[in-house]
């Protein structure tokens, strides 16, 4: 087993070229997971940790995140729940305050676990991702970045430097309906952010990948719940969902119709 720690962006784009197939540790909350689980038996790692211009911040005029950048400082920088409270609100959602410690905003998009809560709003937002080879640098939007189960439209020997999150004109909200007391994964997710007369609604937690529909969305009336309520009507019908142990296809079919119409009256106001 071989574990690199490279200091330097451009020192860890060329062990990743070097060796494509070596895992990058980032916060490594999942890769332990997935250890365990039996789906990952690595033998070569890069990790992340000392990689400075990896943990930067900057917020004039859209957000900019390193991809090393964790949870919990999006969920406590002041500048960030100040400008983008429904991202602060989103990742404050996830897990534990031990596990947002650690995770990293780049690793839970990496990893594309259908299950994990920032996607849905990230692409609510309009986030996209900056992502860096030794071949050059390439913006990938969130919403195109997960395309699957564990699934990234990444090359071998890309890694994401940074997402960007323009800065909203209105409000967000998000939602998080938990099945397993014993479990923080969300059954249902929704995300919704809120441009004046327009709004982009996406849900998670329940397909392969974060589902997002303009075109339903197009028909919302501000503030008009038989809108709300049609809107998450239709997403509940055009979603093909997974059974799982959170919930059935049949059981989340419901929640995703309540769900999108709650957080649609929230952006409401």
């Amino acid at each position: 087993m071989s574990w690199q720690l490279p200091t330097t962006v451009e020192a860890t784009l060329r062990l990743k070229a070097d060796n494509p197939e070596a895992t990058v540790v980032a916060g490594g909350t999942f890769l332990g997971i997935l250890t365990r689980q039996g789906l990952l038996a690595a033998e070569d790692f890069i990790s992340l940790q000392r990689v400075r211009e990896l943990g930067q911040v900057t917020d004039a005029g859209d957000l900019a995140l390193g991809a090393m950048v964790t949870h919990r400082r999006l969920e406590t920088g002041e500048d960030v729940r100040a400008g983008w409270p429904g991202l602060a609100q989103a990742f404050g959602a996830v897990a534990s305050p031990r596990v947002r410690n650690v995770a990293t905003v780049g690793g839970v998009l990496a990893d594309a676990d259908y299950a994990s809560d920032p996607p849905a709003m990230l692409i609510a937002s309009g986030a996209a991702a900056e992502v860096a080879s030794v071949r050059g640098v390439r913006r990938i939007p969130i919403a195109e970045l997960i395309v699957g189960h564990y699934e990234t439209t990444l090359a071998e020997d890309e890694l994401i430097t940074r997402v960007v999150v323009p800065r909203p004109t209105g409000p967000a909200t998000y939602r998080k309906l938990r099945t397993r007391s014993q479990e923080d994964r969300p059954a249902v997710a929704v995300a919704a952010v809120r441009s004046e007369d327009t709004v982009r609604v996406v849900v998670g937690a329940v397909s392969d990948r974060p589902q997002h529909f303009a075109d339903v969305c197009a028909g919302w009336r501000p503030g008009d719940e038989d809108s709300a309520r049609d809107i998450g009507q239709a997403y509940a019908e055009q979603i093909t969902y997974i059974d799982d142990n959170r919930g059935s296809a049949a059981y989340r079919r419901h929640v995703v119709g309540v769900e999108v119409r709650r957080a649609l009256m929230a952006v409401s106001a």
